[in-house]
């Protein structure tokens, strides 16, 4: 196994306007995937957190990309005190493009190899990180057309 580039995709019974505002919004983001969210407006440098329990975990996020409808993508899991960048974290993208009727939601996440972690710790990483997003997608694509009924 590679353990370079994770990918993933689904569709989702909603408009890419509002799977953009679930995976880009705190208020969507803690009904799908984290228990609390804090992140300003979806724009290019903005800084937010991620936390799941009470604050158990705490994932920093940095917004790299906003181009609504269409794609949303941030860097996290960079070291503690360092500002995320390119080589010292990882990129999620979500793509999100019409398909029959709702959207088709592409997830990449990439930067594994260039942490330069050691191997056993890269496996376990993008092992977790497969869970995860096989755990979360789901929830999303369940979540995203609640929206749309209300």
């Amino acid at each position: 196994m590679e353990y370079g580039t994770l990918e993933r995709q689904i569709h989702i019974e909603a408009s890419p306007e509002v799977v953009f505002e679930v995976v880009s919004r705190p208020e969507h983001l803690k009904e799908w995937w984290s228990d609390d969210a804090s992140l300003g407006e979806a724009a290019p440098g903005v800084v937010g957190e991620l936390v799941w329990g009470d604050r158990e975990h705490v994932a920093t996020v940095t917004v790299v990309e906003a181009d609504p409808p269409h794609r949303f993508s941030f860097r996290w899991v960079a070291p503690e005190g360092e500002p995320a960048a390119a080589g010292n974290s990882l990129l999620v993208t979500f793509d999100l493009s019409p398909s029959r009727g709702g959207t088709l939601l592409r997830l990449t996440e990439t930067g594994f190899r260039e942490k330069g972690w050691e191997v056993a710790v890269l496996e376990e990483a993008y092992r977790e990180h497969e869970v995860g997003w096989d755990t979360f997608l789901p929830r999303l694509a369940a979540y995203a057309p609640t929206l749309v009924a209300r």
